[in-house]
């Protein structure tokens, strides 16, 4: 019922744009006629604008049509070599998505954070809910590199540092997966945030390890343990589906000889601060010069500009 919801007003707003491009072309006649159009052109103009930032909106909807591309996104940082360096990075990337999430009206939780030694965050992990957060924030994965003068360096010296984003979408079929007990090792500690009323002195954090994958997850942003735990081993879940999609993807890329674009430790946008202000996004081309717009969370021109490339490619 949810699905269906979602495709009837899917193709309700596609009615919706018809019928103002059709109103719009009748007014077009209508100017054609009047000797003083005055200020119907303002509102003929106003109009049009409306129109195509809507189209602009319901054609990246449209591209968000896949198999997970609506569903929920767990997203991770982690800081690359470099110390504090990239510790604050990492960090900063950190406060970028949750106010991107913000802007979107997305809910987020921070379900894992292991804070750096001196500043910053060696890693975190968020579990942001929203309409297609998967689909969009897809685009996102890769590493993101910083090019700055760094505030710990007493020199005053440029450095260049490194974090890597990973996308998981939060999907119900990954309850099926099957996680034998003998595959995991668990974990309890205590829970490694500032303190306060939200976080225990008890040992309620949990991580688990996929002994099989590799794959680690903890969780620490409940009170209970077991919930802790029932999390962790959700998102587990959900890892282990999008790893088992990919490696079908590519077997089915290798046999139409495609060339597998590498993802996961490939540079995909780099963030200038000296000795000039720019965002690049290297798959794209796209950029911008406004350095602290994007580190507000104005990141919506790079999603939106992949997503396209992505439609045009396929």
């Amino acid at each position: 019922m949810q699905e269906l919801s979602r495709l009837e007003a899917a193709v309700a707003a596609w009615h919706s744009l018809h019928d103002g491009l059709v109103d719009a072309g009748e007014l077009i006649e209508l100017l054609a006629l009047e000797e003083d159009p005055g200020s119907m052109v303002g509102e003929l103009s106003a109009e049009l604008e409306r129109l195509s930032d809507e189209y602009e909106r319901l054609e990246e909807a449209g591209i968000l049509a896949g198999p997970h591309d609506q569903s929920n996104a767990i997203l991770e940082i982690n800081a690359g070599a470099g110390g504090t360096e990239a510790c604050d990075w990492a960090q900063m990337l950190q406060r970028l998505y949750l106010r991107w999430a913000e802007r979107q009206g997305f809910k987020v939780d921070i379900i894992d954070e292991n804070p750096g030694e001196v500043a910053g965050i060696k890693s975190a992990t968020l579990h942001l809910q929203g309409e297609a957060a998967y689909g969009r924030l897809k685009s996102e994965r890769g590493v993101h590199r910083l090019v700055r003068i760094s505030p710990y360096d007493a020199q005053s010296r440029r450095h260049t540092s490194f974090a890597s984003v990973d996308v998981t979408p939060e999907i119900e079929e990954a309850e099926e997966i099957e996680v034998k007990s003998d595959d995991l090792r668990i974990d309890t500690f205590r829970s490694s945030g500032a303190g306060g009323q939200n976080v225990q002195k008890n040992e309620t954090a949990v991580r688990l390890t996929h002994l099989p994958s590799g794959i680690v997850v903890s969780c620490q942003n409940e009170r209970s343990q077991l919930k802790n735990r029932a999390f962790a081993m959700k998102v587990l879940r959900s890892r282990l589906a999008e790893v088992a999609r990919q490696e079908q993807a590519a077997k089915l890329a290798a046999l139409r000889g495609d060339q597998a674009s590498i993802e996961w430790g490939s540079q995909i946008r780099s963030y200038v601060f000296q000795p000039y202000t720019l965002v690049k996004d290297h798959r794209t081309g796209e950029e911008t010069g406004n350095v602290q717009a994007v580190m507000d969370g104005d990141i919506d021109r790079f999603i939106s500009a992949y997503l396209k490339k992505f439609r045009s490619a396929t």
